[in-house]
């Protein structure tokens, strides 16, 4: 395009993540997110995201926290902070539930002000598991505060199975049947009451198991229903966020993204590599370099988004101008 390295490099360390992700959702570009579950996971993601010129945030989740080995919010961001290159890269707040998969109340304020406090630039309240009405007014709360310090907000409507306690049902079942699907006039209406920035949706993605001894199987293939997102994206105007990333179909991931879906989360395939590198050797480097090669075939061969970053750069810019 014409754009040196470092010009581009300036012009996405200007930009704010906000300019980022639209620019991404209007022109149908993936912005990779990955969930480090364990700290050391942290290097390879953003190293393999800046060789391969690939916009990515870097996120943690409250199960990453609690159920694994990412220690807490400020870990996360004193190792982050390490390797940050924010041209490449953000920090996110990854699903901070309402309501967990055990079903217990979740003191959810107190961890996104701690994400707010610690300077995240981006933060998700997951209020899915409440009514319509009491996930508005959970999230107009989360907005209000983050947006007055420059955070985007990412919201839920709709279910994503997965990280409950027992068995999920058959998949073909959930997905015939729709049960669990973001229903798009309520997508609609969550939206313009809350003002989130991202709207994280159901339709045919699920979690992978995050307990018990699914936690180290393979994650179901799932796929997406595109009609759907389709409906979904006709009556709102902000990136989709797709949680469950992991063992999608192919084809269904790539027609995802060229209707709207922004943002992908991506969390059990590295895990497992990272887990699984770490049992076979016991070395960190080791795991670390399992890491860095999934997620450099995710970039490069299942999504195709090498080079993101250059290609974001250059439309902020050419707005701009």
């Amino acid at each position: 395009m014409g754009y040196s390295s470092r010009e581009y490099e300036e012009t996405l360390l200007e930009a704010s993540l906000k300019d980022i992700m639209l620019a991404a959702f209007k022109k149908h570009i993936l912005v990779p997110a990955f969930n480090v579950p364990y700290l050391p996971m942290i290097k390879p993601i953003v190293q393999t995201l800046i060789d391969l010129e690939c916009f990515g945030l870097v996120e943690v989740s409250r199960p990453d926290v609690e159920k694994f080995g990412a220690k807490s919010l400020e870990a996360v961001y004193e190792e982050y902070k390490k390797f940050e290159n924010r041209a490449y890269t953000r920090l996110h707040l990854d699903h901070v539930p309402v309501i967990d998969e055990d079903g217990k109340l979740v003191d959810w304020r107190s961890m996104i002000q701690k994400a707010l406090n610690l300077k995240y630039d981006s933060v998700m309240i997951d209020g899915s598991r409440l009514s319509l009405e009491e996930n508005i007014k959970v999230t107009q709360e989360v907005v209000e505060k983050a947006h007055a310090r420059g955070v985007l907000v990412e919201g839920e409507v709709g279910a994503v199975y997965g990280h409950e306690k027992g068995p999920l049902p058959p998949y073909e079942e959930l997905f015939r049947s729709g049960k669990g699907f973001t229903d798009p006039e309520e997508a609609k209406r969550f939206v313009e009451e809350t003002g989130v920035d991202w709207l994280s949706v159901a339709i045919g993605n699920i979690h992978g198991a995050i307990s018990g001894v699914a936690k180290d199987k393979e994650k179901i293939r799932a796929r997406l229903n595109i009609k759907h997102l389709q409906k979904i994206v006709s009556l709102i105007n902000i990136p989709i966020v797709l949680h469950g990333g992991t063992n999608i179909e192919r084809e269904s991931v790539l027609a995802a993204i060229k209707n709207g879906v922004t943002k992908i989360n991506i969390a059990t395939a590295i895990r497992q590599k990272y887990e699984r590198g770490l049992r076979e050797t016991g070395k960190v480097e080791y795991a670390q370099e399992q890491v860095r090669k999934e997620i450099r075939y995710l970039i490069e061969d299942y999504y195709g988004i090498k080079g993101s970053a250059r290609k974001l750069a250059y439309l902020i810019k050419a707005k701009n101008c």
